[in-house]
């Protein structure tokens, strides 16, 4: 019997409570406003994200997201979009921290990552990486953690795969040295973060902020709130 090492959170919906569309929608607004006075169309700009959010998604680890997503995005909008990647950066280094407005906030989040740690697991985070690494540490500070608070965390510049795909959870064990089996991944995504499972890692659900787009039971998962993730951790 594999015995578990680490603990791998989700962040967006999970550490970081929010609801997905809300903040979608409130994110692009910042964004639109940020680059239309560079010759941007908001619609155009959003198709585009959109279709480099695809390309990464579908991305099957021969570069990494980061390239998947600007080859994608400079084939919908043109090549100007490359030598703007400044004003994207800079985006998620200033204007963006303020959809931290759009997230809730629960005390919780950091108290059990902590109580983890102090029980001896490893902790990384295994956020889908479609974000730049700036933006991800901005999200990590919102939810009440440090960026310092996880052994890694996955960016679309140092991943090849995104979730659902079992693939990106395999990555995330590689880096960490770790076997699948040795991971628990816990998340509030059954779309997303349940595939785990198909990986070979156990799962936990978290139900605070949940999505489950395909209305699957979820008794088939360990699940409740950060209390009872720290039950489930204790019985580990």
């Amino acid at each position: 019997m594999n015995i578990i090492k680490t603990v791998l959170f989700d962040l967006d919906g999970t550490l970081l409570p929010m609801d997905q569309d809300v903040f979608t929608e409130g994110y692009f607004k910042m964004l639109s406003a940020k680059l239309m006075p560079f010759g941007y169309d908001p619609k155009e700009l959003i198709k585009g994200i959109w279709a480099g959010t695809g390309a990464m998604v579908k991305n099957d680890g021969g570069k990494t997201n980061e390239e998947a997503f600007w080859e994608k995005f400079a084939r919908v909008l043109g090549e100007k979009v490359t030598g703007d990647k400044y004003l994207f950066e800079d985006f998620y280094a200033n204007e963006f921290n303020r959809a931290r407005e759009l997230c809730g906030f629960n005390e919780k989040a950091k108290e059990t990552v902590g109580y983890i740690k102090g029980k001896g697991f490893r902790v990384a985070l295994a956020t889908n990486p479609i974000f730049p690494m700036t933006a991800t540490e901005n999200r990590i500070r919102w939810a009440g953690c440090a960026p310092e608070d996880f052994e890694i965390y996955t960016t679309y510049e140092n991943s090849r795969f995104c979730k659902p795909n079992p693939l990106y959870y395999r990555e995330v064990s590689e880096k960490l040295g770790v076997t699948p089996e040795e991971c628990l991944m816990v998340g509030n995504d059954v779309g997303e973060d349940m595939t785990a499972k198909e990986a070979g890692m156990k799962v936990f659900l978290l139900t605070d902020c949940l999505i489950n787009r395909e209305n699957k039971d979820i008794l088939q998962y360990p699940n409740g709130s950060f209390d009872e993730l720290k039950e489930y951790i204790d019985k580990l």
